[in-house]
């Protein structure tokens, strides 16, 4: 995993001149020292920092993606597991009922998504990441034993209601740990594992679906049951690996007697995060904080952005197959195996886009740019003839839209303070996209079906916003950064602070 020592300091301005910060620690272990580490300025010894945000990275960033990988698996495998004959025996091609299957589960995942990240902090990660995991590896596997199209879709409901937690907990986490400007690379490395293992999860199904009936079960059942053992594996051994928040990191885990860090190296990764944005103790959850997070106009876009940006990734994962088999003519084997190099092109995309904006230090920019070109990639499967074309289509909206997800989390957390606020920004941000995929299930429709112009065109659209809004943002956040240069605002109740184009 990327460590850059050099950009990881880069904002150590950010704090009033030594001696004149003073930190509550009444929320910290009574042997973590968070103001004497930031007035030793112990941070600031970049090869032991460099040693434990590498520790950091490889016991954080892989259990994270493998569960992100098993969750996107068991979340967007309906396309496949219908191509592979759930549609012939449960009649889930009939009507609206494949609309209402993928709609039911973003149903749930919106309602639950901010209540999980305040389970999330009073359990810890381990426990509750771990807990959750479990369970819908567990309803993947009932699914595989259901006999009506309507049991399906109760399982969805509350798989929905399991699987809310996984995302904005993933991110929370992720974005406690590190500073504004390596925290992308961190959230592209976590998502390309994902998307990376989601892409060959075509290939996965179709190793199933040469099995036949065995056992009685037919082939698409044996994808539910045997990716769902998978999953609750996985959950299990999140709940032994992963690692608490760093306020608690050297405290024991549930498993080990030890803490992860120290209390000294906890508090040096404290630090460091008290420079770059002065919310390294996290406030109490109360009505008046929650309130004071809501009325920032900010919470509210970036959703909107994940929104226009996630109508378009469950658009393509949930009726890419389809569009491959029923309008481009592939047969039900080469669409299996033609679904899976888009999204491994798209893996190596955004974590390349993500490394490159830390560089920067930038955002907004990638945002657009790659707006632009799910644009052209979007309008390429909709209006052009030769299936080739098509095709290319798809790589170029599929590699640009999954990209804009990490960008989009690393926009938003470059751009607000306070862990109360953040907190809920991340769960409102995951809603948000959510809500993109309830649209997406809705102007896919199957009387669209093969072409779905209707939802493509809304894909291009949705776009176009995108491109609009992150434009009025890049001026606007020059306007104030500017003023804080003057010495006419303090932007976010926090010296130093500037917001991120």
């Amino acid at each position: 995993m990327p460590s850059d020592i050099k950009e990881n300091n880069v904002h150590v301005e950010n704090l009033p001149p030594k001696g004149e910060h003073i930190v509550d620690e009444s929320r910290l272990d009574t042997d973590i020292h968070l103001n004497a580490a930031i007035q030793a300025e112990v941070d600031k010894d970049e090869q032991r920092v460099k040693k434990i945000i590498r520790r950091v990275d490889f016991r954080l960033v892989p259990i994270l993606g493998l569960l992100y990988m098993w969750a996107l698996i068991d979340r967007v495998n309906l396309p496949v597991i219908q191509i592979a004959g759930m549609r012939k025996e449960l009649g889930t091609d009939q009507g609206n009922r494949y609309t209402l299957i993928t709609m039911i589960f973003f149903v749930t995942y919106i309602t639950f998504d901010y209540p999980s990240n305040i389970f999330l902090r009073k359990l810890g990660p381990a426990k509750w990441l771990g807990l959750i995991g479990t369970c819908w590896g567990c309803l993947t596997i009932a699914m595989g034993f259901c006999q009506s199209w309507k049991t399906v879709l109760l399982c969805r409901a509350i798989f929905g209601a399991f699987e809310a937690g996984m995302a904005p907990g993933c991110v929370y986490l992720l974005s406690c740990w590190y500073t504004r400007y390596e925290v992308q690379k961190r959230f592209a490395a976590w998502a390309c594992i994902g998307v990376f293992g989601s892409g060959l999860s075509s290939l996965l199904a179709y190793g199933i679906t040469t099995m036949g009936t065995y056992r009685g079960f037919h082939a698409w059942r044996w994808i539910f049951i045997i990716e769902g053992i998978i999953s609750a594996s996985i959950g299990i051994l999140a709940a032994i690996i992963l690692i608490d928040f760093p306020d608690r990191a050297a405290r024991p885990g549930l498993f080990l007697r030890k803490g992860f860090l120290t209390a000294e190296e906890a508090s040096i990764v404290l630090a460091r995060v008290e420079r770059d944005r002065a919310d390294a103790v996290p406030e109490q959850f109360t009505a008046r904080n929650i309130l004071r997070a809501l009325s920032d106009w900010k919470m509210w876009q970036f959703p909107f952005l994940l929104f226009c940006n996630n109508l378009t990734v469950y658009s393509f994962s949930y009726f890419l197959p389809i569009i491959l088999q029923g309008s481009m003519h592939y047969s039900a084997k080469m669409t299996y195996i033609l679904n899976v190099p888009p999204y491994v092109f798209a893996a190596f995309w955004m974590f390349g886009a993500g490394y490159l904006n830390d560089r920067v230090k930038m955002r907004g920019p990638t945002l657009v740019i790659q707006a632009l070109i799910i644009i052209m990639g979007a309008s390429l499967m909709a209006f052009a003839k030769n299936p080739g074309a098509r095709y290319f289509g798809v790589f170029v909206a599929v590699g640009g839209t999954n990209s804009n997800i990490p960008t989009i989390y690393g926009y938003q957390h470059n751009n607000i303070t306070g862990q109360t606020k953040r907190a809920l920004a991340t769960a409102m941000l995951l809603m948000g996209g959510g809500c993109g995929g309830i649209v997406a299930s809705f102007v896919f429709r199957q009387k669209d079906a093969p072409n779905y112009l209707p939802g493509m065109i809304t894909v291009i659209v949705s776009q176009v916003l995108t491109v609009l809004l992150v434009s009025m943002n890049f001026v606007y956040f020059l306007y104030r950064n500017r003023k804080a240069d003057r010495g006419e605002a303090i932007l976010e109740n926090t010296p130093g602070f500037r917001y991120t184009y």
